[in-house]
């Protein structure tokens, strides 16, 4: 019995300006139409005798999580369930507290495999196998890592200094230059995937054996968690005053850096951690002149660029070396070789708290997504798209009023103490103060166009009367 546990937090600063604190990595959609967290499902999904598949993430990412696991396609699922996590903590009390719920549910010898959704891996057959030679050295009581073998000096990974067969001597933070060129031409160091396989008890027991303080603080939060409604209900939320006050720290350096208990397995499948714009490029072949491009382009006398657009023609003049990502409200341009410094950008853009570090134009909420078409002085104008049978929370505004248009679908809308149900070109007017609800009854997609007008207009300006999806009264999103 094995029960993958994806590890999906990780806000990917490197690869802004598509990745946000509201649309993160594990969302990004790639060439083939998936995205890193449906590929790293799928993954987990197709291995043998696996009971439970669980997601540890934001509960902000909850309902888009979800959304993308019911894409996939329909097989004899295992059971699939959610620890939400209310801030970032790191990997350590997130596995911590997966272990406790996995030993709690079935028993000490239960086998975890941690994944990370940030992770491309093409090659399932040697992934498995791979997982194979982990097991039973994981059935005697070890901690297994799992090591790539080096192509390049890169100083964006960790490494291993590997033993004899299984054995670890070290682990290595992500080294300089110069240290990353020594550990390719030695042969004995391994990239850390990030990828583990223990049985719950024996984490556990390590963990109580040299991090007892934090295992202690976990277990509170676990205990703190629990609740007679939720007796393993499809998705748990992580009580926020015990998790908030964990250590911010990965297993690496809470646990795996101090164990005896700690074996490796050299990985003989495909292996890419996209985490910056040049690990993407490596997921594509270039065309004739060097370049990689993911949107419709118009090049001339142009080599060895990396081309990403959403939604535009991208044409480039004699351009060489370039990385150039195209969002309808950001455009990154970039020397290939300074990829690893877009997270600089981000915390300048932090600083001047710039609203491209939280979101796109277009954001997802759990009935649907709305997107910001344009807005200036005391106005905004959205398009809002209301998934079938779904309905935004009964809430009202103080300081905007907005007149709704419907061009697809039927609306029914509450306005104050009245209902009514729109049709495509008819639209209703709704005055700041005024309780208000939108939904779409019928069998396809609601899309309205959406004109606000006020003196504020910020996503806070939302008091929640009640809401399907157990968001607080005030909150960022309606």
């Amino acid at each position: 019995m094995i029960i993958p546990v994806i590890l999906s937090g990780g806000t990917g600063t490197r690869l802004w300006p598509v990745s946000r604190e509201a649309h993160p990595k594990p969302f990004i959609q790639l060439a083939d139409g998936q995205t890193l967290l449906q590929k790293t499902f799928l993954r987990a999904q197709a291995l043998p005798n696996v009971q439970e598949i669980l997601t540890i993430t934001n509960r902000e990412y909850y309902y888009q999580t979800k959304e993308a696991y019911d894409k996939m396609p329909s097989t004899e699922t295992p059971v699939v369930s959610f620890l939400l996590e209310p801030c970032a903590r790191n990997t350590a009390p997130a596995v911590l507290i997966a272990a406790l719920k996995i030993a709690e549910k079935y028993g000490d010898n239960a086998m975890m495999l941690v994944l990370p959704a940030d992770h491309v891996i093409c090659n399932l057959s040697a992934f498995a196998t791979a997982l194979e030679h982990a097991l039973p050295l994981a059935r005697q009581h070890k901690l297994v890592t799992f090591g790539v073998t080096p192509t390049e000096p890169d100083t964006a990974f960790g490494y291993i200094e590997c033993d004899e067969d299984h054995g670890v001597k070290r682990f290595v933070e992500k080294p300089n230059k110069t240290a990353a060129e020594a550990y390719l031409c030695a042969g004995n160091y391994l990239w850390n995937a990030g990828i583990f396989c223990f049985t719950a008890g024996t984490l556990l027991a390590e963990c109580r054996m040299h991090a007892p303080d934090l295992l202690q603080a976990v277990t509170n939060c676990w205990r703190a968690s629990q609740h007679p409604a939720w007796n393993y209900s499809a998705a748990m939320e992580l009580d926020k005053p015990t998790f908030t006050a964990l250590d911010n720290i990965s297993l690496d350096y809470a646990l795996l850096e101090k164990s005896a208990a700690i074996a490796v397995v050299r990985a003989t499948f495909d292996w890419n951690d996209v985490g910056s714009w040049d690990r993407i490029m490596k997921l594509y072949p270039p065309d004739a002149e060097g370049n990689v491009t993911m949107s419709d382009t118009l090049l001339l006398d142009s080599q060895d660029n990396f081309i990403y657009s959403e939604n535009r023609l991208i044409a480039a003049i004699g351009m060489h070396n370039l990385v150039i990502v195209d969002t309808p409200d950001a455009l990154l341009i970039a020397d290939k070789n300074q990829t690893q410094r877009v997270k600089e950008i981000v915390g300048q853009l932090k600083v001047r708290a710039h609203e491209t570090v939280k979101s796109h134009r277009t954001m997802h909420r759990p009935w649907g997504a709305y997107t910001v078409l344009e807005e200036g002085p005391q106005f905004k104008i959205k398009r809002i798209v209301v998934k079938p049978g779904a309905a935004l929370s009964l809430q009202l505004h103080q300081f905007r009023s907005e007149h709704w248009v419907v061009v697809s679908g039927t609306a029914k809308v509450t306005n104050g103490e009245k209902e009514n149900f729109l049709a495509i070109n008819e639209s209703t007017f709704i005055a700041a103060g005024h309780k208000h609800r939108l939904e779409n009854p019928g069998a396809e997609d609601l899309i309205i166009i959406e004109v606000q007008t006020g003196t504020y207009l910020g996503e806070d300006d939302i008091v929640r009367f009640d809401d399907d999806y157990g968001r607080h009264q005030e909150g960022t999103a309606a």
